[in-house]
């Protein structure tokens, strides 16, 4: 074979290519999952007679610290958090500064978490613990548990829990006030572990902590105590629910919304709150005062006149207070009608029309209703307590289409606005298209049971109050995914009490059933639920 000048320069430059490619390409090789290995402390962990200001913990490999302010936990708290290094940046050494003044014959544990990982990969150093004593010996003692939250279905995460120490010093306002003696936190699960613990008798709380102070604020974080005292030591585990406690009664001052709406924020339980207005009005005067649902806000809605401020007094039993609000907003709200679905009306929904503004009167002959003949249908309506929804109710049949003509003045509100014609068609399904739930509820339990049927977001879709265990119907469900949620009414409230830390109650049981429904058209579900 002759070679010519092209095809040797053609060669030389192909081996030129093909050794570079070569150089470049990636080895490959297992991941890194090891996380990092401490080789040393000092001083060494489980140091007794510790009287040093700064700590240094070294690793096999650079390592950083990830979510620290979230994830450490001193315990005993100390009034002065220590400065921590590195803090964005890798080393493989961490270093603690003390800054606050340690108490004598006392065990601290510096409680990591899942925060050290290495550099490369972030495996983590799972639970590592820095533990010291100032005094002669290391307190060993621990407490378990786990805690839950009753109204959500999914496991809560980064739950402090916290020991208070009975001594001479404790009373019940002390969670109000200081940090506690020994702390915890349950991280990405659901259980907790208290360590190196001290004997003694304990208040038992656990803290949804919303500003991580280690401090309880009603306002805005969640609770959960155990009632009886903890004596340790104790091979006893608890568990116990975390909850929202209602705040004592107190309103905002009042706020003007727009002209003729005054809106007065509240926290607490606002029920049967009396409200007056102290302000002298004219003879044609009218006013509705309704709760915005969802919303910790009640609304005072009055027909417009001249004055520069209105004066109120609010009071629910022993709560009393004179408030008022200067008037300058010179805008009325414009009515604005909406209807309760827009095409396809369920038939065991009630069909009504809200409006943003409160209703004050109503003229029914101006509402017609024709089926698919053409034939007129009869209905009546009803009213809602907070007047700013009117239900238009008619026996309903399947399969069939229903138009609906109001004409203008039907409706007019607080400001003697009317509607305009409003024109729309409505259909029914066939039964066929639904399907029907029947849950046998068992129990030897000697209480109310509140029935709930949610989708898979946890939005109400039905419910049934039941005085005793029994078969509960819900029919004529769209198909679907459904959970069902049963509240132990023990007080036959109707609803769901919370619980209140100073009185010592817990909250009322909720329990789920333990899986998913599918339910599909033309189709009915049997299910039992045990509550013992």
């Amino acid at each position: 074979m002759r070679f010519t000048v092209s095809t040797f320069l053609f060669l030389i430059l192909f081996s030129i290519f093909f050794s570079c490619a070569r150089r470049g390409s990636p080895t490959g090789g297992p991941k890194d999952s090891i996380p990092p290995i401490l080789v040393k402390a000092i001083p060494n962990i489980e140091t007794v007679n510790f009287k040093e200001e700064k700590i240094k913990i070294y690793f096999d490999e650079y390592i950083k610290l990830k979510d620290l302010k979230k994830k450490l936990v001193i315990s005993p708290p100390q009034k002065t958090d220590p400065i921590i290094t590195p803090l964005g940046t890798a080393s493989k050494f961490i270093t603690i500064k003390i800054l606050d003044t340690l108490e004598a014959n006392t065990t601290y544990t510096f409680n990591f978490g899942n925060s050290i990982v290495d550099n490369n990969e972030e495996n983590e150093l799972g639970n590592f613990k820095y533990v010291f004593s100032t005094g002669t010996y290391i307190d060993s003692l621990t407490l378990t548990g786990s805690i839950y939250d009753p109204t959500i279905k999914e496991s809560i995460k980064n739950i402090d829990v916290m020991l208070y120490e009975y001594n001479e010093r404790y009373t019940d306002s002390i969670i109000y006030k200081e940090k506690p003696r020994y702390l915890a936190n349950t991280l990405d699960s659901t259980l907790f572990d208290l360590t190196n613990l001290k004997g003694g008798k304990y208040l038992l709380i656990a803290l949804k902590d919303a500003n991580s102070n280690k401090i309880y604020e009603p306002k805005i974080d969640k609770i959960g105590f155990i009632e009886d005292t903890i004596s340790l030591p104790t091979t006893l585990s608890y568990e116990f629910p975390i909850f929202k406690e209602i705040p004592e009664l107190k309103v905002y001052p009042p706020k003007e919304a727009s002209k003729g709406h005054i809106i007065f924020g509240f926290e607490g339980n606002a029920d049967n709150l009396e409200l007056e207005l102290l302000t002298q009005t004219p003879e044609n005067f009218n006013y509705v005062v309704n709760y915005e649902k969802d919303k910790d806000t009640l609304n005072f809605w009055y027909s417009p006149f001249e004055v520069d401020s209105l004066n109120f007094s609010v009071s629910k039993e022993d709560y009393f207070q004179n408030l008022s609000v200067r008037l300058r907003n010179s805008k009325i709200d414009s009515l604005k009608v909406q209807k309760s679905t827009s095409s396809v009306l369920h038939l065991l929904d009630t069909f009504s029309i809200s409006t943003n503004t409160p209703i004050i009167k109503v003229d029914t002959s101006l509402i017609k209703i024709f089926d698919k003949d053409s034939l007129l249908v009869d209905f009546n309506t009803i009213l809602s307590k907070s007047k700013n929804k009117l239900y238009i109710n008619f026996d309903k049949k399947q399969n069939s289409s229903y138009n609906f003509e109001i004409l203008p003045n039907t409706i007019t509100d607080i400001y003697e606005i009317s509607n305009d014609s409003l024109f729309f068609k409505l259909t029914t399904k066939s039964l066929e298209d639904y399907g029907n739930i029947y849950l046998n509820l068992v129990s030897d339990k000697q209480t109310s049971f509140i029935v709930q049927l949610l989708d898979t977001k946890n939005t109400l879709i039905r419910r049934s109050i039941i005085k005793n265990p029994q078969i509960v119907a819900f029919k004529n469900l769209l198909p679907g995914n459904y959970l069902i949620r049963v509240i132990l009414d023990e007080n036959n409230s109707g609803k769901w009490d919370t619980g209140s830390f100073l009185n010592r109650r817990q909250p009322e049981t909720i329990m789920y059933f333990n899986k998913e429904l599918e339910l599909r058209a033309n189709w009915d579900l049997n299910e039992t639920f045990i509550i013992n």
